[in-house]
């Protein structure tokens, strides 16, 4: 294993208990989504910082507010990453506010104006908002059936990137198109083509791309799963990286976190390992947007944004798993 990821698989692990320690009683699912967030940008969780954090987000929302759904610890750790965390809070409930006026409210759509937050400026909201509205309308007129809350906040991530709006819908369906015999879940392949839709090359290729990752990690005996799971696939294959070297990496990664407690047997379970697993392997090979020069960005953006679509993918993940779990008590 590498030295480099192993630290990274320690620190998510150590991230995650922190966040443990410092917000008991949520789900054990919602845990390593929040660490994966620090984790991601190199960052070791501060209690005190993430319990400031969660005063500004109490502060400047309602008991009902949707930044208080099981989204909540994500946009606590979002905010932990920035230095100004009040502003950024003003910023995230004006962008919210604005994805409303063409959406339903949900947890989805914090995760996503969290993200347009510290990625784009504010001179730029509008332009992404209208955007949004016209991806989100693109894919439920081609999906009516598929197409809901969790696409609202693909969308939202999908309008800060360079392409325009029919590149988008064209890339998005032709992907959809190869990979559906492929797996069961439409909804699910639905959210992995969003996120190749961001990558350069054909569908052709990047699909062909996604699925011998795919088979490669299931004939080491790794089935990555084939739910809310699939969007961190899509990431993985808009790496600029070896594949050979990648699938070692998630291998290695794997099972590192399943000797550690809360990652075995009776922890989040096996698809969901695979995907943190997948996501820290990802991280040295997705470049810190935030350190590159303006000129360079152009290049990584793509990336970056697949990046955090992931993480809302994975918040539905959480969202789901925790729901389930309540109701199976």
């Amino acid at each position: 294993m590498r030295e480099e990821l192993r630290k990274r698989c320690e620190l998510f692990v150590e991230n995650r208990d922190i966040i443990k320690s410092a917000f008991a009683w949520e789900s054990a699912y919602v845990y390593p989504m929040c660490s994966g967030i620090l984790t991601a940008r190199g960052v070791r969780a501060d209690t005190q910082r993430l319990m400031e954090c969660r005063d500004i987000l109490k502060t400047n929302t309602g008991v009902f507010s949707n930044f208080r759904g099981v989204s909540r610890l994500a946009v606590i750790a979002m905010l932990s990453l920035n230095a100004d965390a009040g502003l950024m809070m003003a910023q995230m409930l004006e962008l919210y506010g604005k994805l409303k006026e063409f959406f339903w409210g949900s947890e989805y759509l914090t995760v996503a104006a969290a993200t347009i937050a510290e990625m784009a400026e504010p001179s730029g909201y509008d332009e992404i908002i209208n955007k949004t509205s016209s991806i989100y309308n693109r894919m439920k007129t081609a999906h009516p059936f598929l197409t809901s809350g969790e696409d609202s906040a693909f969308a939202a991530l999908l309008a800060m990137s360079e392409l325009d709006d029919s590149c988008i819908e064209r890339e998005m369906e032709q992907c959809y198109s190869i990979l559906k015999p492929y797996f069961f879940s439409g909804n699910s392949v639905q959210s992995l083509s969003h996120i190749l839709a961001l990558g350069e090359g054909s569908a052709e290729q990047k699909c062909r791309k996604a699925l011998e990752i795919f088979d490669a990690l299931k004939a080491r005996g790794l089935k990555y799963g084939t739910g809310y799971e699939l969007a961190t696939l899509g990431v993985l294959t808009l790496l600029d990286v070896d594949r050979n070297l990648l699938i070692q990496d998630i291998t290695d990664a794997e099972a590192f976190l399943k000797g550690q407690k809360g990652f075995g047997a009776f922890g989040v379970g096996s698809r969901q390992r695979l995907m943190y697993a997948g996501m820290m392997a990802s991280c040295d090979y997705v470049p810190d947007l935030h350190s590159m020069q303006t000129a360079a960005l152009n290049g990584v953006v793509a990336l970056v944004i697949a990046q955090q679509a992931a993480i809302c993918a994975s918040a539905a993940a959480a969202s789901a798993a925790a729901a389930a779990s309540s109701s199976g008590s």
